[in-house]
């Protein structure tokens, strides 16, 4: 029977939507079909308007500060001075091709980055599934959808249970959906719970997503690096006009009455270049390119920024919550001594829990709880007739069995404490438990519970399996240089405190690791916060037993306490805390999801990468900050001598045409700054605009002086000849 779809309209059934689209949904589409359907439909993405490089180029001849110059080019025209119409008009078209070329490598560098960051999905083709970049999907295409996937494209889902899908951005849904078979599902969407198979309907321009892009659409808020270019821009400007008053006041009275047209045109046109030259045309671009160029820098220490301006956050960081399983540990689990319950023997304890696993998930507990089994062959004689996947909230997995002999059962494994309540383990039986699981903690093991159930009757607890993830070589050295860069790094995990404490000792972390059930005893999405729950989490060393709500909470705590929090993540359910700090970090493996939250996603596993990551992006902030200040003190020097010694001197020292080649001419050698081998500051560094302006006002005046007093010393000395 057709479904109802998120128009309201009804969607065909998925018999007719495979018989459409032509489709086996055991094979896919073999390598002819998706070539024609490729050349029909085309690339699985928006389009995207771009300019032509022409009509790029000529925007550099369309704004105030272009047309400022043109209007002292025209002045020249006008008193027919041929020398300065000239070399006028060679400098603004200079100064087009300069911005155009630095825009042109900023654009390149953002491409390159982009393209690393592509959406992969899972695809079967020919009998074989395999990834592939999203772009290249086609209708008819079957994919397979996993918790963290991001929908690469509107598609019918053929097969599985069920999946749980959050649509928000697209249908104002504020709760995800459940779906099942025969329902459809919408690009973009993010899948929250579950696994499910699903037939390509719609593609690009053609999705749900494509047709409505204008629901997704935003104006885009201005950047901290935005807003200190424009109080830069303003404080110049003001500058200018006050100068240009003075200038003008002056230049009025030494006249007294003589205003010729010629005269007046030349003064118009110094003016014009006065105000031409307050403003640092290329500051923007030069930036701009020195953060692309960074961002490339970045991309080889296998860090990717997702938009530039996230370079100055990361500059910034003072507090790194970082997540301890692979970015901290290896990541690379060992089984330790298992512990069977009631009667169980340790190979059917291992064989439970590998039943409850699935070896093509490559997930490392599953893998370390198979490698246990002394005869891995003995699980062909199992078949698993379900598998529900690893929720981040239920901690556990689940898998219906089927034996040699038909008999049908349950098993689950997943966090003890979980386990243990399904169980309902009570007395002594739980006492016990927990002094297993408390003892493996001690000695730096996280521990899975094991529970079988027969018949759909209760569950019975089989026993502990404990997991050793050493941390990383490098993670105890990477920490302490954190320290000396001014982080502090504070570890967020699910394991209980024992666990926690004992790799937070290892690393020279510090013991005080906070359980968040504790911090947060009530629900944290409704704002049940305590109010010494701040001074606590500023003073952790780390956090434990932590769900998906808490981070976000811990992060904004952090925020409101002063700090400029990075925080790590992997799964959909980080999203929240990803968009939250100020700088979210995607580890390496992470999923779909949290890396469309993220403003940086790494592509190799362990902290060292971050940390190398914040002092790079400390050299690119070093580097802007000088061009800064080199820019404003030069911007400042020009103005104020070329004020001053015509006051002075009752003449202009410097031609128009001298002004605007100081003031374009200037940022050709100081661009190679982006290339500088900067220093990295040992604390973290953000924009103070104050500091900048007064310490470039200073040497700006600093360099008015010098220049003042060799004009001075070559009229004095040597008799300059004076214009009549």
């Amino acid at each position: 029977m057709p479904t109802p779809n998120a128009t309201g309209s009804t969607s065909p059934t998925v018999a007719e939507t495979l018989t459409k689209l032509g489709v086996d949904p055991k094979i896919g589409l073999n390598p002819v079909e998706l070539q024609e359907r490729f050349n029909k439909y085309g690339p699985n993405a928006l389009a995207e308007e771009k300019k032509s490089a022409l009509s790029a180029f000529f925007a550099y001849f369309w704004g105030p500060i272009p047309w400022m110059i043109e209007a002292a080019a025209l002045m020249a025209l006008v008193v027919k001075d041929w020398g300065d119409f000239t070399i006028i008009a060679s400098l603004l078209l200079f100064n087009a091709l300069l911005g155009f070329w630095e825009e042109h490598q900023a654009s390149n560098a953002l491409d390159a980055l982009k393209s690393s960051l592509a959406l992969k999905a899972r695809v079967l083709r020919g009998g074989k599934w395999e990834q592939v970049d999203a772009r290249t999907l086609v209708p008819g295409d079957i994919i397979r959808l996993y918790l963290g996937d991001v929908v690469p494209a509107d598609c019918k889902l053929i097969q599985g249970d069920y999946i749980s899908i959050d649509q928000s951005a697209l249908t104002g849904e504020s709760l995800p959906v459940s779906k099942q078979s025969g329902q459809d599902a919408y690009s973009g969407s993010i899948v929250e719970q579950g696994e499910m198979v699903a037939v390509i309907t719609a593609t690009g321009g053609n999705t749900f997503f494509g047709r409505t892009a204008k629901l997704v659409a935003g104006a885009g808020s201005v950047s901290h690096f935005q807003r200190a270019v424009m109080k830069i821009g303003n404080f110049l400007i003001i500058l200018a006009l006050v100068l240009v008053v003075i200038l003008v006041a002056s230049r009025l009275f030494d006249m007294r009455g003589h205003y010729g047209r010629v005269v007046l045109l030349r003064l118009a046109e110094i003016v014009l270049i006065l105000l031409v030259a307050s403003v640092p045309v290329a500051m923007p671009a030069v930036l701009s390119v020195t953060m692309a160029l960074g961002a490339r820098m970045l991309a080889r220490s296998k860090a990717i920024v997702s938009r530039l301006e996230s370079i100055e956050e990361l500059a910034g960081v003072d507090v790194l919550c970082s997540d301890k399983t692979g970015t901290l540990t290896q990541n690379k689990l060992t089984l330790g001594e298992a512990q069977p319950w009631s009667g169980t023997d340790t190979q059917t304890l291992i064989l439970m829990a590998s039943l409850a696993s699935r070896a093509a998930d490559n997930d490392p507990i599953d893998l370390a709880i198979m490698a246990g089994l002394k005869d891995p062959s003995v699980l062909k004689s199992y078949q698993q007739e379900k598998y529900v996947p690893f929720d981040p909230v239920d901690k556990r997995t689940e898998a219906t069995i089927k034996d040699a002999s038909g008999k049908v059962f349950r098993v689950t494994k997943g966090a003890p404490q979980v386990i243990l309540g399904l169980a309902k383990l009570s007395g002594t039986d739980l006492e016990k438990a927990q002094q297993a699981v408390n003892g493996f903690a001690s000695r730096g093991y996280r521990t899975m519970g094991v529970a079988v159930s027969q018949d759909d009757g209760p569950w019975a607890f089989l026993g502990i399996l404990p997991l050793l993830d050493p941390p990383r070589p490098d993670s105890k050295s990477t920490i302490a240089r954190a320290r000396a860069y001014g982080v502090k790094v504070k570890m967020v995990t699910g394991d209980n405190v024992a666990i926690a404490r004992q790799i937070s000792l290892k690393l020279d972390m510090g013991a005080n690791i906070q359980p968040a059930t504790e911090l947060f005893p009530g629900d944290v999405i409704k704002g049940q916060i305590p109010l010494d729950a701040a001074e606590k989490i500023d003073q952790a060393d780390g956090f434990a037993q932590v769900f998906p709500e808490h981070k976000y909470a811990i992060v904004k705590i952090l925020q409101e306490n002063g700090h400029i929090v990075g925080m790590t993540g992997d799964g959909v359910n980080d999203a929240p805390a990803l968009k939250q700090a100020d700088v979210g970090i995607a580890v390496s493996g992470a999923t779909e999801a949290a890396r469309a939250a993220a403003a940086l996603i790494l592509t190799a596993p362990g902290l060292s990468v971050i940390i190398e990551g914040i002092a790079e992006a400390r050299r690119i902030f070093e580097r802007m900050t000088s061009y800064v200040l080199y820019r404003i003190a030069m911007t400042i020097a020009i103005m104020v001598f070329v004020v001053l010694a015509s006051i002075y001197y009752h003449f202009f020292p410097l031609t128009a045409i001298m002004l605007i080649a100081l003031a374009l001419l200037d940022d050709v050698p100081i661009m190679t700054i982006a290339f500088d081998n900067a220093s990295v500051p040992p604390q973290p560094v953000k924009w103070e605009l104050d500091r900048v302006l007064v310490i470039s006002s200073v040497l700006g005046l600093l360099g008015v002086t010098q220049s003042f007093g060799l004009l001075y010393l070559g009229d004095t000395l040597h008799h300059l000849d004076h214009p009549q």
